[in-house]
């Protein structure tokens, strides 16, 4: 078979969980034709640079319009009105992406953002003879009506709350299967935890605080530690300021009461997240992902209305998290978590919602259903 995965760079999530399928497919069918491909490759560096630096200025700067923006298309009757719109503008402005799809000849689209899925749509509508089993894999714990995409043979999700909401919505009940969040093999592999901490220096006698920017470094991190210097039991700081080299300047050179380590971008998350106590996070869905199949507890600040409040919610409904809304309440919520019991029951809830083999689900499930049709 040959296997096209397309995602789009807007967030790290989307990438890590093409890259993770990409990972799981090579593994179990070593034969099959693998490419993996972000959409924004295809078109003009100014187009690039808006639509990927574009997203996360907006979420950094103005969560309330962007806020506002998630609500008002979350809406599957406004989605499906705009179907024709969507796929014509999509064919369009991706021409190279299409000329590309078309070269490849893929018997599986498999797709990580709902931007190839409008493309898949477009090419669909005007040629019958392209006819690749199309899925959807959805990166956060709630669908929005932007993932609905008429052409979607498979929808593959993070939770049964996931899925209740697509059928709620109107998608057959048998084209969405529950498989969790695509993640890396390594987040399931054993992770030899005093080594780890060994080589950056930790303390195996004092709990450790994993503090996450994301992958571009998003987030009060600063306002963060400094929240974190007041409180008055002993503990441990990592520190993961992502790609934004500026923000882990400013933090390395700052001298902080308790101990602490900042990083830059990592490629060794997994092995961070197996040794830490706590982690203190966005809870974007591939990270939490990440979190879960690890069984570590999270603790989420003031996350952006939209879809880190829907995996927020998630993770909170499922006693995996706690959450503050200001960063000035963190002192007192962290020390009262810090050894306590319900910190272990966070971790043990988180254990029971991890999926680590999410990639390879999905896999199976797509080469059962496509396989019949090819």
């Amino acid at each position: 078979m040959r296997i096209l995965i397309a995602t789009v760079t807007a967030g790290a999530g989307h990438l890590q969980a093409a890259a993770a399928l990409e990972e799981a497919w090579r593994a179990g069918r070593p034969t099959d034709t693998v490419e993996r491909v972000d959409v924004l490759d295809f078109v003009s560096k100014l187009s690039r640079k808006l639509y990927s630096e574009g997203y996360v200025k907006v979420i950094d700067h103005a969560p309330e319009l962007y806020a506002h923006l998630f609500k008002k298309t979350d809406s599957p009757a406004l989605m499906r009105k705009l179907t024709r719109v969507r796929r014509t503008f999509a064919g369009r402005a991706n021409a190279k992406f299409v000329k590309h799809v078309k070269a490849f000849g893929p018997d599986v689209m498999l797709c990580t953002h709902f931007l190839p899925l409008e493309i898949t749509g477009a090419m669909l509508a005007k040629d019958p003879a392209f006819r690749p089993f199309t899925a959807c894999v959805v990166t956060d714990f709630e669908a929005h009506a932007l993932w609905m995409e008429p052409s979607v043979n498979l929808y593959c999700v993070a939770a049964e709350e996931t899925k209740a909401r697509l059928v709620a919505r109107g998608v057959k009940a048998d084209e969405v299967v529950v498989t969790g969040i695509p993640v890396a093999a390594r987040f399931s592999q054993p992770v030899d935890a005093t080594t780890v901490r060994k080589a950056y220096g930790l303390r195996d006698d004092l709990p450790t605080l994993l503090v996450l920017g994301g992958g571009f470094g998003m987030g009060p991190v600063a306002e963060i530690l400094g929240e974190l210097d007041k409180l008055p039991t002993p503990f441990q700081t990592l520190v993961v300021a992502g790609r934004n080299e500026e923000l882990r300047r400013e933090l390395a050179a700052q001298d902080r009461k308790h101990p602490t380590h900042v990083l830059g971008f990592v490629r060794n998350m997994h092995e961070l997240m197996t040794i830490a106590d706590l982690l203190i996070t966005k809870p974007g869905g591939l990270t939490t992902s990440e979190a879960l199949a690890l069984g570590r507890p999270l603790f989420i600040l003031n996350p952006i209305p939209g879809q880190e409040a829907a995996n927020s919610d998630f993770l909170l409904q499922h006693g995996a998290a706690e959450k503050a809304n200001r960063v000035e309440d963190v002192p007192y919520r962290i020390g009262q978590l810090l050894g306590s019991k319900k910190l272990a029951a966070m971790a043990r809830a988180a254990k029971q919602l991890g999926q680590p083999g999410a990639a390879a689900a999905v896999c199976r499930e797509i080469v059962m259903r496509s396989e019949p049709r090819l």
